[in-house]
């Protein structure tokens, strides 16, 4: 949860780019500009969104950045098209799929640096539900958003999941002081 947090309308205006972004990029058609100034004022900030596809609550693509470097709004479109078509573990969203996928908005805060000594320290500062977790080592970066708490509510179990996206082995958060960042997301969906 997120101090901020969009109004009703906001979180509509980014539901609904998101979809049209969507259709639009599964059905190859071409990209219309984004008229920034027509949008309400905080859509038109900088900001950082994951976008994340489901059908019938299993994921079917999640893409997104963990800082902002353009308007929210952009960043939404950006990370809807991704989604469908660029999450490398899974094939590109086909057109009879539209009607069946759910689409989940996380907005983030910035990452901040989780400081801690040992492996029972990250642990036991971890608050599952609430943050979302960067892991980097050696040049590798991954990360989990807080919803995957719900997946994988077990803190261990839950960095080592990370470990392994991060092409590391599941252990390695035991073995090695990683570099650790958290974030929490205001998250919305259709």
């Amino acid at each position: 949860m997120i101090p901020d947090q969009l109004s009703q309308e906001e979180r509509s205006l980014l539901l609904q780019l998101a979809r049209q972004e969507l259709n639009r990029a599964v059905r190859q058609e071409p990209r219309s500009p984004l008229d920034l100034s027509a949008l309400p004022p905080r859509l038109q900030e900088p900001g950082a969104t994951f976008v994340t596809l489901t059908i019938k609550g299993e994921l079917r693509g999640c893409i997104g950045a963990l800082e902002a470097y353009q308007p929210l709004a952009e960043d939404v479109k950006e990370h809807a098209m991704a989604a469908a078509l660029q999450d490398y573990r899974f094939p590109p969203v086909k057109p009879d799929e539209l009607l069946y996928i759910n689409i989940e908005i996380s907005r983030l805060t910035p990452a901040k640096s989780f400081e801690y000594q040992t492996p029972e320290d990250l642990l036991k500062g971890l608050r599952p539900g609430v943050d979302g977790v960067v892991l980097r080592y050696g040049g590798r970066r991954a990360t989990f958003l807080p919803q995957v708490w719900e997946k994988i509510p077990d803190p261990g179990s839950f960095l080592s999941h990370l470990c392994q996206k991060m092409g590391a082995a599941p252990d390695l958060w035991e073995q090695k002081k990683l570099d650790v960042l958290i974030y929490q997301v205001e998250e919305f969906h259709e």
